[in-house]
């Protein structure tokens, strides 16, 4: 075989695995730029900072748990059901949110709550009577809260804690003749979830938090409305709207 043929044809094979090559990586730099494209990190030294400050509104759904008194199931009283139906109301507060570490914060919420909580009393034939107690408290929530490792411009966070609440007024109705008294300073056990996204400037957290009151906000009275019951608790659902 001709030297010079021979030389050429490896050449040329050279030639076309180079070629493929070269085709292979740039279409291969395209695809892996594709699949990490660079994403922006806002706020990037957010946590640097100790302290931060921000503001929420929030939708409760809430109502009392009711649990009957021994006179429920006697004569003197003859409703056959009391019960507290879930009501939404609305809250709006501040953050107060201090650093402690890269996983926990420390975090003070305080709020002003709108509530319209109601008492239902069924009664047979038909007859039911409402009573129900429209009031605004004064929150105050102090929570531990959990973070995971931020992914970009978000990340998610449990957290729990306790909240002091004291009622500074309140309107009561009814469909009868007498009234539910109530007590005005509760306590309760939180604890929620939420899900932080970093803007440019802001930061905003969508946040589900469950509550249950410890206190017994029940007081006793010698009128039809109290008859039956023997301990009434507060319980809410409350879906938060962060920015800080």
């Amino acid at each position: 075989m001709d030297t010079a043929y021979f030389r050429r044809c490896v050449n040329l094979h050279r030639s076309k695995v180079a070629v493929t090559a070269l085709v292979w990586v740039l279409f291969s730099g395209h695809s892996f730029a594709q699949e990490y494209k660079y994403i922006r990190k806002h706020l990037e030294r957010y946590d640097d900072k100790v302290i931060h400050y921000g503001f929420f509104f929030a939708a409760p759904v809430t109502r009392f748990s009711v649990r009957y008194s021994p006179a429920f199931v006697t004569a003197r009283d003859s409703a056959y059901r009391i019960y507290s139906p879930n009501k939404a109301s609305f809250r709006v507060g501040f953050v107060i949110n201090t650093f402690v570490n890269d996983r926990f914060d420390l975090r003070l919420t305080p709020a002003v709550s709108l509530y319209s909580r109601e008492v239902l009393y069924d009664y047979p034939g038909g007859t039911q009577r409402k009573e129900v107690r429209e009031s605004t408290w004064l929150d105050f929530p102090l929570l531990l809260k959990y973070k995971s490792e931020r992914r970009n411009n978000s990340r998610m966070y449990l957290l729990g804690g306790g909240s002091f609440a004291i009622e500074t007024n309140v309107r009561r109705s009814d469909q009868g003749t007498s009234r539910l008294s109530t007590g005005t300073m509760d306590f309760a056990v939180e604890y929620g979830v939420g899900f932080e996204q970093f803007f440019e400037f802001f930061k905003f957290a969508p946040e589900l938090r469950f509550s249950h009151g410890l206190v017994n906000l029940y007081r006793p009275g010698n009128n039809a409305a109290s008859v039956g019951i023997s301990k009434l608790t507060t319980h809410a659902v409350t879906l938060y709207l962060n920015f800080e």
